[in-house]
């Protein structure tokens, strides 16, 4: 009977976990220190809990938002695993951002965004996420008081929901990637695009890069300046609190012999999935804007 009952009790804890609904971001830290006194800190935390760190800066200009881009042998091993477009979850952010006089310390939810980049694949490597997500708090809880807080949609989204996103209607989803580039094989694309961060690009400035052993993918972050960039749409969009300072930066993705990014209007979406309609229409241009700079890297 007891054996009985333990397998129910995880039945039923598991089918509660599905059940709730997911959002994208965690608040991991709430602080009265700076940003700039947090950035040491919170980098620290996360490379001592097996968290790689592969870039860092500050989004929009703003010297409120510090943003740490990071990687894990859990992520690289889960991406390795699926391949393909799953290259677009070699990473995860964690943002520090000062608001209403505190400093939050803030990062992607890896069950939000793994099971909107893995979808039905998500299954295969949700083991390598817990083990993830396991590091994340305990870098947090080296931080300072350990807050664990969803944010970023007032509902959530269900996973069978999140694995199919699309904003409304005749939406891009998830594989509806915007081809910036295809080349002759791996190599050439991914000559091109580092010939083109060496040589510098307007108003584009490489983040990080990231490669996945054994896969022909590359992942690469970029920040966004200039009249169409960071400081113009960031600001119109991350209207709610706590901000979603992890929503940047954009990706870039050498998948075999092409270089993708991903759809501006799922992109966008996924990351501030309880935007109005008016938002969204206040930044029609961006998508369009951001491939544009984006394209630059493989001309």
């Amino acid at each position: 009977m007891r054996i009985t009952g333990i397998i129910l009790l995880t039945f039923l804890s598991f089918q509660w976990a599905v059940a709730q609904n997911l959002k994208p971001y965690i608040l991991g830290v709430e602080s009265t220190e700076s940003v700039a006194d947090l950035k040491g800190k919170v980098a620290s935390n996360l490379e001592e809990n097996g968290i790689q760190i592969v870039g860092q800066y500050e989004p929009a200009a703003d010297a409120n938002r510090w943003l740490i881009v990071v990687t894990s042998p859990e992520l690289q091993k889960a991406v390795e695993t699926v391949g393909g477009l799953t290259g677009f979850a070699s990473t995860l952010r964690v943002a520090i951002t000062k608001e209403d006089g505190k400093t939050l310390v803030t990062y992607t939810n890896p069950v939000y965004w793994g099971n909107a980049y893995f979808r039905d694949d998500y299954d295969k490597v949700a083991s390598d996420y817990a083990a993830l997500t396991a590091h994340l708090e305990n870098a947090m809880k080296a931080t300072g008081t350990f807050v664990g807080k969803p944010f970023g949609s007032e509902k959530g989204l269900a996973i069978k929901n999140l694995r199919k996103y699309h904003y409304m209607m005749g939406m891009p989803r998830f594989d509806d990637t915007v081809e910036l580039g295809e080349f002759d094989n791996y190599q050439t694309a991914l000559n091109k695009v580092n010939s083109s961060v060496n040589k510098g690009v307007p108003n584009v400035k490489e983040v990080y890069k990231v490669t996945i052993p054994g896969k022909d993918l590359t992942l690469y972050g970029f920040a966004l300046s200039g009249e169409d960039g960071e400081s113009d749409f960031l600001p119109t969009i991350d209207i709610s609190q706590p901000k979603h300072t992890a929503f940047l930066p954009y990706e870039v993705l050498v998948d075999g012999n092409k270089v993708l990014m991903l759809h501006g209007r799922y992109r966008i979406a996924i990351a501030f999935p309880d935007l109005t309609m008016g938002t969204f229409t206040k930044i029609m241009s961006t998508p369009g804007n951001i491939k544009d700079m984006l394209e630059q890297l493989t001309k």
